[in-house]
């Protein structure tokens, strides 16, 4: 089996090239073309991966690469993916999250419809929620660009499905994090705050909405979902989350706590942190997934949190430059 990941380079694409490599895949990785190159995630496997050029605003370089590499799924994890900076480049947003699904749809249309494509969909979509907890046919009130954008993909992705006959999914996936998740995500910033603090390298960490709630999973769960996704008889929609919440401040809390640490005493609010339309209350409902894929999270909230702190201390602690 061949598989094609876009945004390889990033935590999710990162874990399912391991799971792919452990269930014996060929794994092709798409990267964009950048002067700076960001391959920490995959550097420990990069001698068993291919990574070839092309880029979701470029239907051609699409084109080219599906075809060269002939794969037989293809999971596309690709997007502008930090829910703040949508409000500062909404149509770079819309480009890439949109269009650019689109587009790797039409490559798939023209060159071969038997190609099992997995879309990348976000619980974002469901925003200002209609009910709780969200499962399936719960309606989308996004409340970013991100979130619309979000939306317009998943429904071109049934779109395409109905309209041309091809294996194409959306995994509505709520948020999951782990140690490779990125420094401008509020649930790594307060981890890698709280081991700074704790080291001494800080002394206080500021914050937007501490009442909001998340439904937060593990990334090295989430991918099995996806590939389980495309292993499935019929192509289906799947809510992929823990079933439980939590706020941040609870996140805050944990992080902190596990150092020994009151986070009280460190923890300020900045107002310029808090997004224009806040969503306040995601929490998915997993027993769609659970009963025909078989899937259920295997790391608890506790458990990712403390993971998360551990890595960050081990990580700053071995770093040569402490900021």
């Amino acid at each position: 089996m061949k598989a094609l990941i876009t945004g390889i380079t990033g935590q999710d694409g990162s874990y399912l090239a391991e799971l792919l490599l452990e269930k014996g895949y060929q794994v092709y990785g798409m990267v964009r073309r950048s002067s700076t190159e960001n391959f920490d995630r995959i550097n420990h496997f990069r001698d068993r991966i291919q990574l070839r050029q092309a880029d979701l605003l470029d239907q051609l370089s699409i084109i080219r690469l599906i075809d060269e590499c002939q794969p037989d799924e293809i999971y596309n994890l690709a997007a502008q993916s930090f829910v703040p900076t949508s409000w500062q480049q909404p149509l770079l947003t819309g480009e890439f999250n949109a269009l650019g699904v689109t587009r790797m749809l039409e490559a798939i249309r023209h060159l071969n419809t038997k190609i099992k494509f997995y879309q990348a969909s976000s619980s974002e979509m469901f925003g200002k929620v209609h009910e709780v907890p969200q499962t399936e046919k719960t309606p989308f009130y996004p409340r970013s660009p991100y979130g619309v954008a979000k939306v317009y993909a998943h429904w071109i992705t049934v779109n395409y499905r109905e309209s041309y006959d091809i294996f194409a999914v959306s995994g509505i996936l709520f948020n999951h994090e782990s140690p490779r998740r990125g420094l401008e995500f509020v649930s790594r910033k307060i981890t890698d705050g709280a081991a700074r603090i704790k080291l001494g390298l800080s002394k206080k960490l500021y914050l937007g909405n501490l009442d909001a709630k998340r439904d937060w999973g593990y990334a090295g769960d989430y991918v099995k979902a996806m590939w389980l996704m495309l292993q499935n008889k019929k192509p289906e929609d799947f809510i992929i989350a823990t079933g439980r919440n939590h706020s941040v401040k609870q996140l805050v809390k944990i992080a902190f706590e596990h150092l020994g640490l009151d986070y009280k005493k460190y923890v300020k609010i900045d107002p310029r942190l808090i997004r224009p339309a806040e969503v306040e209350h995601l929490l998915g409902n997993p027993v769609k997934a659970r009963k025909i894929l078989g899937w259920k999270p295997e790391v608890s909230f506790e458990q990712l949190i403390e993971m998360m702190v551990e890595a960050d201390l081990k990580r700053i602690k071995n770093s040569k430059i402490k900021i």
